[in-house]
């Protein structure tokens, strides 16, 4: 698989276009030898935005390839304000896809990609059909209560970076499947299409490393904490590939964006564990990191910076 193209799956709407030029960004900006081909689900986004889009990946050498859903798809499932069909376009991406793509990541568009992702794309899921990282915090203890909740057995996966093998999930994605699911449990699904991923093909999923490849930036002291010290700041410039900016805050929601993305990406002024602040002081600390900080995010910090209207909607 090395040095073939890597193809990327997003899911978004008009609101969330800035966002994935961003991440877009990120992603090529550090992983420059790679190249890459962007699969786009969406049923919305008018032809102009669209052409928009080409011109933006072409610019950055990347294959663009927009796919609008068939309205047809969705007869027979639950529709409302809360249950948008969007939300079935990452469940059903093994069936929407071409057969001729047999492998692709699927990357929210509220992440950055600051280090290559070459060794995720080739990783082996050891006859699964999906990878992907699960958010455990200190205790796992939302882990153990989402397995009581989804009658599970299983770790509970966040579903903002999957690898899927294709080949293997159409054998057992089946779109009347899920539609029955999200109606036999609407009434206890909290995050809809991350607990029916979870209820249906956790058993098919390759737990990976979360500080590593989805890595959930409010959680700076957690990490640290759970690593003894060692996932530092300068770990994760290092190490961590992909930084995800879960829940309602996201950077591009404040009106000083470079401020709010600092706040997210290092979150250590007002969390920062005091056992550590006396180990390592806190302007020593910050003053040591930021340039390393600073130069792994000024290539697509622009994006939050000059863009004056934000989005509030996410997909």
């Amino acid at each position: 698989m090395a040095n073939h193209p890597i193809n990327i799956l997003v899911t978004f709407d008009q609101n969330y276009v800035r966002p994935f030029q961003t991440m877009l960004t990120s992603l090529v900006s550090n992983n420059p030898s790679e190249q890459f081909t962007v699969w786009l689900l969406h049923s919305a986004i008018p032809l102009d935005e669209l052409e928009t889009l080409d011109e933006f990946c072409q610019n950055q050498s990347v294959t663009f390839k927009p796919i609008s859903v068939d309205h047809n798809i969705f007869e027979n499932a639950r529709i409302s304000k809360r249950y948008p069909k969007e939300i079935y376009y990452r469940l059903l991406a093994p069936k929407l896809l071409p057969e001729s793509v047999e492998r692709i990541l699927y990357l929210d568009p509220d992440t950055l990609v600051i280090n290559p992702i070459r060794m995720l794309w080739e990783m082996d899921l050891k006859d699964n059909c999906f990878s992907a990282s699960s958010h455990t915090g200190l205790t796992n203890i939302v882990g153990g209560i989402n397995r009581i909740r989804l009658q599970t057995k299983h770790d509970y996966y966040n579903t903002g970076i999957i690898l899927m093998d294709l080949n293997k999930a159409r054998a057992i994605v089946e779109a009347d499947e899920i539609f029955q699911t999200v109606s036999r449990h609407e009434t206890e699904l909290i995050l809809p299409d991350q607990d029916v991923f979870n209820y249906l093909y956790g058993d098919y999923t390759l737990s990976i490393d979360e500080t590593i490849w989805n890595y959930d930036t409010r959680y700076y002291a957690n990490y640290l904490l759970r690593s003894g010290g060692k996932a530092d700041l300068n770990w994760l410039m290092k190490n961590t590939a992909i930084l995800h900016y879960c829940g309602k805050n996201k950077p591009w929601s404040s009106s000083r964006p470079l401020l709010t993305i600092l706040q997210f990406s290092i979150n250590i002024i007002s969390k920062f564990p005091q056992e550590y602040c006396k180990e390592y002081p806190m302007y020593h600390y910050l003053n040591c990191h930021f340039k390393s900080i600073m130069t792994k995010i000024k290539s697509i910090i622009s994006f939050w910076i000059k863009n004056s209207s934000s989005p509030t909607k996410s997909v």
